[in-house]
């Protein structure tokens, strides 16, 4: 690929790119996401596990179990905060239709579950009432629905880089922290999975995908700099495949070439079409050659471990084997933690004799199955590209310096707070029509 170096030497600052003879930046001169992509918003806090479930039955039978009860009996199934008790009065979420009326009053009936990204890679299911959640964020359900994606900042982890990636962190692979940013449909909650807070950022400032959440100017000096008009959803393809993680949070760099553009951008659309499970492409994802994993030995009812051969490519839940699993996907991490193990930790964890999150199968779904095979398939394409990250690391990007002469930068206070939606209403506490 004419014009893409691999940085070796990108850990110095102000040293030449060889391939490109341009000077390659220290990454405290690559300006930051947080400038680019202005609007962002904590993580949610539930306050409460119950609410949240990787199947809709054991929602609506924990639902059931805490209406069916009275008195001191629900409110200690329901686990009061500070946040939220069942006297607690909160307006609707927007775009969901719950009851308003005080929990401990009138619960009303079961709200429908929505899909909800409780962690990278990690979709379930999630009560959406406000009276259940402590912290719900409902700028984001303003601007969820197609064709809305969220990109999920992780927090910076300190440890062994990437392959190539110069010391940066930038790879998903073996003894790295993984990648930088990752994008979701659902809403997502926001949390890296070893419990640091990261930073959501939608693509877009309004529904229907309108404004999109860039720095004033950005685009159009993108679209200068490169030849051609360069829109939200490209500019987000380069960045899932050149964004780098720093202590500042995550950084950007934006190539001189447009040649290493076009080549990032390939890859990142590549990257963002298998996370969002071949929604960009109409197609599922599937390994190369024909592969596949399968079920070789059925999983247990309740299977206690999960563990690797790499020798025979298996993932082995207690007795059950599933294969072939490449390393890839044994191996990928975010947050420094292998996806993988936390996914199955989500589902078998031990809860509190009694309590709501008791409350679940009583066995291993065959769902669960199914989408632990579509979850290798993702894991091991994402990871198998990982090492072509590490080219875009530099390649003569621009500066902050240069985004503040062209006027991008600083960014105007008001790009940073959520825009007004004004084009629907929102049922406020008692049924009372909330002002926005």
């Amino acid at each position: 690929m004419r014009g893409v170096t691999e940085p070796s030497g990108a850990e110095d600052a102000g040293t030449e790119d060889a391939g490109t003879g341009h000077d390659v930046p220290a990454l405290d001169d690559l300006p930051l996401l947080d400038d680019l992509m202005p609007w962002s918003v904590a993580p949610l806090r539930f306050g409460r596990s119950w609410i949240v479930a990787p199947d809709v039955r054991t929602l609506r039978a924990r639902w059931d179990r805490l209406t069916a009860a009275e008195g001191a009996e629900r409110e200690a199934l329901f686990r009061p905060s500070r946040a939220r008790t069942p006297s607690s009065a909160v307006a609707a979420l927007p775009g969901q239709r719950t009851g308003t009326a005080r929990f401990a009053r009138e619960p009303g009936p079961c709200p429908q579950p929505v899909r909800f990204a409780l962690g990278p890679f990690d979709e379930q299911w999630l009560l959406p009432d406000h009276r259940l959640i402590d912290t719900a964020r409902p700028e984001l359900w303003r601007v969820a629905g197609e064709p809305q994606v969220f990109a999920v900042e992780q927090a910076y982890v300190p440890g062994p880089a990437g392959p190539g990636a110069a010391g940066h962190g930038a790879g998903g692979g073996h003894g790295t922290a993984g990648p930088a940013l990752l994008v979701t449909a659902a809403l997502p909650e926001g949390r890296s999975p070893a419990g640091r807070p990261g930073r959501i950022r939608p693509l877009f400032r309004r529904p229907g995908g309108r404004e999109p959440n860039l720095a004033p100017g950005l685009l159009p000096f993108l679209s200068r700099r490169y030849g051609h008009e360069v829109d939200a959803l490209e500019w987000l393809a380069w960045t899932l495949a050149a964004a780098l993680p720093s202590p500042a949070g995550c950084r950007v760099p934006l190539p001189a070439d447009p040649e290493v553009w076009a080549a990032g951008v390939a890859l990142g659309r590549g990257l963002a079409d298998v996370q969002l499970r071949g929604a960009l492409s109409g197609s599922k994802p599937r390994l190369p050659g024909g592969r596949r994993p399968y079920v070789r030995a059925a999983v247990p009812a309740r299977p206690e471990t999960v563990t690797y051969d790499a020798g025979e490519e298996t993932l082995l839940l207690g007795e059950g084997r599933i294969s072939p699993v490449p390393p890839e996907a044994w191996e990928f991490r975010v947050g420094g933690v292998r996806v993988l193990e936390q996914w199955f930790a989500h589902r078998t964890a031990p809860a509190e004799p009694g309590s709501l999150e008791a409350i679940g199968p009583a066995g291993w779904p065959q769902e669960w199955t199914s989408e632990l095979l579509d979850l290798v398939t993702v894991l091991a394409l994402l990871g198998a590209r990982d090492p072509e990250r590490a080219a875009f690391a530099a390649a003569g990007a621009a500066t902050r310096e240069e985004l503040r002469a062209a006027g991008v930068l600083p960014v105007p206070d008001r790009a940073r707070r959520p825009a007004s939606v004004l084009d629907h209403q929102e049922e406020g506490p008692e049924g009372q029509f909330a002002l926005l």
